[in-house]
């Protein structure tokens, strides 16, 4: 009887945020889904017809193609190098970066691209000083200015978190590894990355997600047709949705999020609670 008093009470207490993400997430994804096999008046079911729509679209193959060299490129970037600064203020002298390395993200981002565009616009601040006439913003250069954005507005956020995850390893670890006379490699290879697992797999997720919110920056640094090198999946969405084609953006809608699904559930497991 109190296990199930104890069940009564703790649904009680999840209750409201379950009824939040029904109405606001599942509910509305469920007609996502439902507006997938329908025509766009969502009147007549039309089968997997949009869906080869969707998949003979030359613009959802740029799309997904740009979408997904940007996880696979700035992700490990933004991973592997957060990390090492981690490592660095940590057991480094760094110790000052933890007040600043978060100033980044209280950075609007209309402020920040602004700055961008007078660094990198053909008559900006790079091309003044290098004599050079580069159109980074119109050109293969602009994913790399991308990238550049989204892993200094990105990086002190990870950092903290790699931080905290650093915290959680016992001292006595790295205390008994000095006494054996365990170098950096070793310590790093034996002690620390194993103790980071369960933080690795919260930091992989959320930076997936967050590659995948940086359309802002990508639209204020080349507006609504960039360069095809930056045309990413939110692009080909905003083209739709002005068009008013919600058959087609619901059935894209739902293979980006079982794509998405596929990449992250291998490590939903080793979160941490």
């Amino acid at each position: 009887m109190k296990k199930i008093y104890c069940s009564l009470k703790d649904f009680a207490f999840i209750l409201p945020s379950l009824a939040g993400v029904s109405i606001f997430v599942f509910v509305p994804f469920a007609d996502v889904v439902k507006r997938s096999f329908t025509n766009v008046a969502g009147e007549m079911f039309v089968g997997f017809q949009n869906y080869k729509t969707v998949f003979e679209n030359e613009a959802f193959h740029l799309a997904m193609k740009n979408t997904i060299r940007f996880i696979l490129i700035c992700v490990p970037l933004l991973l592997i190098s957060s990390l090492v600064l981690a490592n660095i203020v940590y057991f480094g002298t760094a110790k000052f970066y933890k007040n600043v390395c978060l100033l980044p993200m209280a950075v609007p981002v209309v402020s920040l691209v602004f700055v961008w565009k007078m660094v990198f616009h053909r008559n900006g601040l790079i091309n003044s000083c290098l004599g050079i006439g580069t159109d980074w913003l119109n050109s293969s250069y602009a994913f790399w200015v991308l990238a550049a954005t989204f892993l200094w507005k990105n990086m002190g956020y990870y950092v903290v978190l790699w931080l905290a995850g650093l915290n959680g390893i016992p001292q006595s670890l790295y205390e008994a590894a000095a006494v054996d006379g365990a170098g950096s490699g070793r310590v790093l290879w034996h002690i620390t990355l194993p103790g980071l697992k369960p933080m690795f797999s919260a930091t992989l997720i959320l930076a997936i997600t967050g590659s995948l919110k940086s359309y802002r920056e990508c639209y204020l640094l080349a507006g609504e047709y960039p360069d095809k090198s930056i045309y990413m999946i939110q692009h080909l969405f905003h083209n739709w949705f002005r068009d008013m084609s919600v058959e087609k953006m619901s059935a894209s809608a739902v293979m980006v999020v079982c794509v998405f699904t596929v990449i992250v559930y291998p490590f939903l497991g080793n979160c941490e609670t």
